[in-house]
């Protein structure tokens, strides 16, 4: 499949694992629900490549992907994590991906990142809503995939039986999700387990027996053919049923033997273009052991079934202004494009950028150009600026080992880019790109937080800056009406992951709040008032009186402010004055401190006085004629409508629909979404949506999505709104 990585034993002197072509490199994201095994088969595909020793940890402690404190903490993986190993002289970049739903972000990066995908099933799980839906997702780029079955040791465990359950969930076409191996198992033990001890190749038809802890190879007996020539037909159609060869089904079908080599070479094609998934097995290794069963085979499929970086489809790139630009896939002589797939800080060498190389060879000290993709809308600072790249390296571990350069088609990590951010692109310095941003979700659950003290307030804007450019599925949000700091997030695990970064990285500490929804006021009727702002106590006096009538307005229409004084009442000069001070009123309240919007001021008449009248003393009638109507009035507190969208399987439609109903939300209707699937569209007010991220979830047991998005303010059922005056007067 190509030509061989110029590779070095990582252990060897520090040296880390390089790439000189692109031919040589595979890139491979594992993605699965959370306790899949993703992790553990990661360390047993780094230890039976030999990437660590023998008690499965770095050489300087530790493990090669899970290795954050953070991480250790919660004991699940949060964060994308990049495992480079060498096996048959390909360098195979392994990303590991959390399975929380709430890490979805770093799960799409690595899903960039890669070529192709190996799902991680628990044999003793099975395949949730979640998984089903990144297969889909995977489909709809094309991406190859293949599967991994974990957890054959479990009680219950059941190979035949998932890879069942897998044809069903994932293919159209059950004869293309199919196994190439299947588990030996042991006799019986008295406790009536059977371990899994090795695996049976049915196109090779031999036994590699995992049980000593090397994979040692043999023949299998006469009684085990029967089974193993069962499977190994309906593998043998499966695969020629993908091949580029239209007439091998027929000369199969017609006695016709088919040479291993062609079946071999078939069955590597369908897979690289993601027409055909295998399924295998894979265990860790046993203590003291040196090979994890299965990880043989799936080091030998990934090298020579997965497709090379040449056979990636090139984002799409543009010129700064916007003009497509036409490159070339991988061409290490290319005009440089490489993409920021994630942003981490190190406490040592700073901020640390782990980038994909599309085009062109990046080297250390290289100028480049680094292009934001103008995500204001989540706080992120919108940039163009040139930076010098600084030392380039490969993880292992927590380490960083030096590299010389990165070609096209491989990943490394760059130290020092300031500005750089998760998403952006590096590009040349003299010819500036940009690369189409991949999707990522909005994050939908707010949460208001205010530094825990004087110390932490300096440090603290600084530090959620730092946070966000690592993460562009959070949103930060300085909110004006509130006055609040609101982190948007995924959900409580991202928001719970994201303070605590604060707190150990950035030393920042953080109270949260509860988060209170931008309300506005308004008049329900017509009414006046008079301001009269008469001070005559010796010197200088003040002297401003004016009558206002206010009367209501549609919708979205803010505060008008119509001039009918005749006769010169009040002076001229002093109109605008009377509008400042409705105006500035208006912004803060007049019933509960929420601002007044949706009506329209008329200044009827007033008096002035020669000598005492002044813009001040008019401001201050102003506002006090705005308040005397208010009190003569009804105000409706007016609270925001988000229009909802929520996709969710025909199963939980029912369920969301009676949820969303309890939320006084108003149904608008629903629509097919594609097989088994409705959208939802409702509008409910933002006040009982404040946690749906989290609750949809549980609802949904995590297959349904959901958009939202301001649609207009409107009146508040009347006992709530008394609930929140109540509480406004008891807070003022």
């Amino acid at each position: 499949m190509g030509d061989k990585a110029q590779t070095h034993h990582p252990g060897a002197a520090g040296r880390a694992l390089t790439a000189d072509r692109p031919t040589s490199v595979r890139n491979v994201v594992l993605v699965g629900h959370t306790g899949s095994g993703k992790t553990t088969l990661v360390e047993a595909l780094a230890l039976t490549a030999g990437a660590v020793n023998r008690a499965g940890r770095v050489e300087d402690g530790g493990t090669v992907s899970d290795y954050d404190d953070i991480e250790h903490r919660q004991q699940r993986s949060v964060q994308l994590s990049l495992v480079p190993v060498a096996w048959d002289g390909i360098k195979v970049n392994l990303l590991d991906t959390p399975g929380y739903a709430d890490f979805v972000g770093e799960l799409r990066a690595g899903l960039r990142a890669a070529d192709a995908a190996l799902f991680v099933v628990s044999a003793s799980d099975g395949v949730d809503g979640s998984t089903r839906m990144l297969w889909e997702e995977c489909a709809a780029v094309g991406m190859p995939r293949a599967i991994v079955v974990t957890h054959l040791e479990a009680a219950r465990a059941d190979f035949e039986e998932m890879t069942r359950i897998c044809a069903e969930a994932f293919g159209d076409d059950p004869d293309a999700v199919l196994p190439l191996y299947l588990p030996l198992r042991a006799p019986e033990g008295p406790d009536g387990h059977a371990p899994v001890t090795g695996l049976v190749g049915l196109l090779s038809r031999k036994l590699f027996d995992y049980s000593t802890g090397e994979r040692k190879e043999s023949e299998p007996g006469e009684d085990q053919l029967p089974g193993i020539e069962e499977a190994r037909n309906r593998l043998i159609e499966g695969i020629i049923a993908e091949s580029e060869d239209e007439t091998l089904m027929d000369r199969y079908l017609g006695g016709e033997q088919v040479d291993n080599k062609t079946l071999v070479q078939d069955l590597e094609r369908a897979v690289a273009r993601g027409s055909f998934f295998p399924v295998l097995a894979a265990a860790p290794a046993a203590d003291g052991a040196r090979q994890g069963l299965g990880t043989v085979e799936l080091l030998e499929l990934v090298t020579g079934g997965f497709p090379t970086p040449f056979e990636h489809p090139m984002p799409g790139v543009t010129t700064i202004d916007g003009r497509p630009r036409e490159l070339k896939p991988c061409d290490t002589d290319g005009p440089l494009v490489a993409e920021v797939v994630k942003t981490s800080s190190d406490p040592y060498v700073g901020r640390l950028s782990l980038v994909r190389v599309f085009s062109g060879t990046l080297r250390p000290d290289q100028p480049v150009h680094v292009s934001g993709h103008g995500l204001a809308d989540r706080g992120h600072e919108d940039h163009d600026v040139d930076e010098k790249v600084g030392a380039l390296s490969m993880p292992f571990g927590k380490q960083q080992r030096p590299v010389t350069h990165a070609v096209a088609g491989d990943l490394v990590c760059v130290a020092k880019l300031g500005r750089a951010e998760t998403g952006d692109t590096l590009s040349a310095k003299d010819d500036p790109l940009l690369m189409e941003p991949w999707q990522m979700p909005d994050p939908l659950l707010p949460v208001a937080i205010r530094a825990h003290s004087k110390a932490d307030e300096d440090k603290l804007s600084q530090g959620l800056s730092r946070l966000v450019a690592e993460d562009p599925t959070m949103r930060l949000e300085q909110n004006q009406d509130t006055h609040q700091v609101v982190l948007w997030c995924l959900g409580e695990a991202h928001a719970d992951v994201a303070l605590e970064r604060l707190r150990s990285r950035y030393g920042v500490q953080v109270d949260v709040v509860p988060h209170k929804v931008s309300l506005r006021e308004t008049f329900a009727g017509r009414a006046t008032g008079r301001g009269r702002h008469v001070k005559q106590s010796g010197g200088h006096g003040q002297y401003a009186i004016c009558e206002i009538e206010v009367e209501p307005l549609p919708g979205g229409s803010g505060i008008e402010f119509v001039d009918k004084v005749v006769g010169g009442a009040v002076p001229r000069q002093f109109i605008p004055s009377v509008e400042k001070g409705v105006r500035t009123q208006a912004a803060k309240g007049v019933a509960a401190g929420y601002p007044l919007v949706d009506v329209r001021v008329t200044l009827l008449d007033g008096k002035a006085h020669s000598v005492d009248s002044s813009d001040a003393a008019f401001q201050t009638a102003g506002a006090l004629a705005l308040r005397e109507a208010a009190a003569d009035a009804r105000i409706h507190l007016l609270e925001p409508v988000a229009e909802v969208t929520v996709l969710v399987g025909d199963a939980y439609v029912g369920p969301v629909m009676s949820d969303l109903s309890s939320r006084r939300g108003r149904l608008l209707g629903t629509e097919q979404a594609g097989p088994g699937r409705t959208l939802i569209r409702a509008e409910v007010p933002e006040f009982e949506i404040g946690r749906y991220a989290v609750d949809l979830r549980s609802l949904s047991h995590g297959t349904a999505r959901f958009d939202r998005a301001y649609a207009r303010h409107e009146p508040m059922p009347p006992q709530i709104a008394e609930r929140l005056r109540e509480q406004a007067e008891d807070e003022g």
